[in-house]
């Protein structure tokens, strides 16, 4: 990979610039991650068409994303504490997805060109990692995190106000309790509140309460504006956030 390309780029947070995970396009006001299910499934199913070379390489954990400007893809191999980085400028008016399988083609190519010459696996991979370029940032950055998420519907928790992080096996049903009691208040009829409103906050309240009885969460693993790749299961995983409550409807 020619040597200008490897160079730092830093990510602009999707909060910031409301472009879609997957295409880049900039998303209007009330799509808050990509622009369709299908722009984000044809970009998953990509990046699942495409694991040889991250098996022949040993990965444990890799990331993709993309700026304006290039994309990038960072792995850490079993066994070690270094990370990896490939990067490759954007096309003109080209598509991450289409970048992404250039990188991946360019980097293929190179594998399957020494495995060819030498018969021998390990020197194969050995030519690719000595293309990467050896990344000083930390490995939390290839590391996911584990995001813990109650496993209830999100309506409910609109409903009372809550967000997923305020719920913790020590404080169930007093954080509901409180949340309820709050909600009750603002929106209880005989308080000059609406009576269907009311009843969406009870129903809620109920379920969430039935919950906290027999708790369950899910723990899912990932990066709010990276797609993961998890070596043990051999799959990229879309970029993902804790649940957030969204204020003013029911």
């Amino acid at each position: 990979m020619p040597e200008h390309t490897r160079q730092s780029i830093s990510v602009v947070a999707p909060e910031t610039n409301r472009r879609c995970l997957s295409c880049g396009a900039f998303l209007p006001r009330r799509r808050r991650r990509y622009c369709s299910t299908q722009c984000q499934e044809r970009l998953l199913a990509s990046l699942n068409r495409r694991t040889g070379l991250l098996r022949a390489l040993s990965t444990r954990y890799a990331t993709f994303y993309f700026t304006d400007f290039a994309v990038i893809m960072d792995i850490l191999l079993y066994g070690t504490g270094q990370i990896h980085s490939y990067m490759l400028p954007r096309s003109s008016g080209g598509k991450p997805v289409e970048d992404f399988c250039h990188l991946s083609n360019l980097l293929g190519n190179l594998w399957w060109s020494e495995k060819h010459r030498t018969h021998k696996r390990y020197l194969a991979s050995r030519q690719v990692l000595h293309r990467a370029r050896k990344s000083s940032a930390p490995l939390n950055s290839v590391l996911p995190a584990v995001f813990v998420v109650p496993s209830v519907k999100a309506s409910s928790l609109v409903r009372l106000q809550l967000d997923s992080s305020d719920l913790t096996p020590s404080n169930l049903e007093s954080k509901i309790k409180t949340a309820y009691r709050r909600q009750a208040m603002k929106h209880h009829p005989d308080l000059g509140g609406s009576r269907e409103t009311f009843l969406k906050i009870q129903e809620a309240y109920e379920k969430l309460t039935e919950w906290a009885q027999r708790p369950t969460f899910i723990h899912r693993k990932g990066f709010p504006d990276k797609w993961l790749y998890e070596g043990a299961r051999n799959r990229w995983i879309k970029p993902i956030m804790p649940r957030k409550n969204k204020t003013g409807s029911f």
